[in-house]
């Protein structure tokens, strides 16, 4: 200490900021240990937490700490010097440094994140060295009037700051909210995903007059753009509205839920997901059709897992005349029966449906549980196995014939 007090002015101006910068660098660290500490232990009471914020709980608590720790070193040291300047650098760089990790946890572009942590970078040092009046000064002063109102830098700043912040703070409500209701056990699957799209229409709600207040803008000046707005739902933004309201609707009486498999037209799958505009059908070929809400409130739609997700499979068969049939339709229960999907309550059963031209026609009736793994391929297997039967025992699948008698076959020749 005697030696820092016979340093002369020119010793203490190189000193100090080395000295400053050490403190600011062991600060760090003893941020980085608390939050090696406390991560695991905040993680583990709030999982919820670490999952909407991507694994990046531990670096947000270190910068965090470390801006927290820096700050109040930074307030506690004489103002006005070089040391003070390097102690607002740090604290600075921490605060840019943990918005950066919260924005890249969320999923925002970089070209979103980089310039609001470089904004706040420059604020906070800015401030920290007196110098943050002047700097607003000179963007309030750079600026275009535009009829009453005047555009500068620092509004602009302003507004894509309030913007970004508000988008972060949207993803970041409706990835808790959503992981929340996820995990509730008193509702159902579809009830949750009407609960997480309602939570995510009020969120943004919410933050649109949040920002509308931040920003300091005047609600009376949305009166002739909510008219405006009025005329395009009217018009442009019918179908929109209409698909978001058929959506919620879907989801409330549940009548179409995710999972379930469904015929609308010409697109047979099952009911991937329900979103705001359409819902997500998969087929059987891997190709997800996209289908307006709309037209599921409007068309007939075939829903074979409305109620019961059992679904009857018919498979025809045909036998010849000079077949055994007590045999043939033994061989055909028992190929049903053999079959890995078939459901053994309800029981399969066989039918005789018709004498054919050539063939006597039989229908096999089976029951699956799992209609969304196909249909086709219950029928094949079904075939196959009784294909393997028959040559067994002696059972014929005719081809088609047609006799021509001799008169017939003359005169057709003629």
């Amino acid at each position: 200490m005697t030696q820092l007090l016979a340093l002369t002015p020119g010793d203490a101006g190189i000193v100090h900021p080395l000295v400053a910068l050490a403190v600011a660098l062991l600060l760090h660290l003893i941020a980085a240990a608390c939050a090696r500490f406390l991560a695991p232990r905040l993680t583990r009471r709030m999982p919820a937490l670490d999952l909407a914020l991507a694994d990046r709980v531990r670096p947000m608590l270190r910068h965090a700490f470390s801006a927290l720790l820096i700050g109040l070193a930074t307030a506690l040291w004489p103002q006005g010097t070089t040391a003070h300047l390097v102690l607002g650098a740090g604290l600075g760089l921490s605060v840019a440094l943990l918005a950066d990790q919260g924005l890249r946890a969320l999923a925002m572009p970089r070209w979103a994140a980089l310039p609001l942590a470089l904004i706040l970078f420059l604020m906070i040092l800015s401030g920290t060295s007196g110098g943050l009046a002047p700097v607003g000064q000179m963007l309030d002063a750079v600026g275009i009037d535009l009829g009453k109102r005047r555009v500068t830098l620092l509004g602009l700043a302003q507004i894509a700051a309030t913007c970004i912040l508000l988008f972060a703070l949207i993803r970041l409500a409706n990835r808790l909210v959503g992981r929340s209701i996820a995990r509730a056990d008193a509702f159902d699957a579809t009830q949750k995903l009407l609960a997480q799209k309602l939570a995510a229409i009020a969120v943004v709600i919410a933050a649109f007059f949040i920002g509308i207040d931040m920003l300091g803008i005047d609600l009376t000046a949305f009166a002739v753009f909510s008219g405006a707005l009025g005329l395009a739902v009217g018009f442009g933004l019918q179908k929109t509205f209409g698909n978001l309201i058929a959506g919620i609707i879907l989801l409330m009486d549940r009548s179409i839920k995710p999972g379930d498999v469904i015929v609308v037209g010409d697109s047979f799958g099952w009911v991937n997901k329900i979103g705001v505009r359409a819902v997500s059908v998969i087929t059987r070929d891997g190709k997800e059709h996209l289908i307006p809400n709309e037209n599921l409130m409007t068309q007939e739609v075939e829903n074979w897992s409305y109620s019961d997700r059992n679904v009857r499979v018919r498979i025809p068969v045909g036998v010849g005349y000079d077949s055994d049939l007590a045999l043939a339709q033994q061989l055909m229960l028992r190929a049903a029966q053999e079959s890995p999907r078939v459901l053994r309550t309800p029981k399969p059963n066989v039918w005789l449906t018709g004498f054919g031209e050539s063939r006597v026609e039989h229908d096999i009736l089976v029951w699956i549980s799992d209609p969304e793994s196909g249909v086709g391929n219950v029928r094949s297997d079904v075939l196959n196995r009784l294909w393997i039967l028959f040559r067994e025992h002696g059972v014929t699948i005719p081809y088609p014939q047609r006799v021509i008698h001799g008169a017939e076959f003359r005169s057709q020749t003629q």
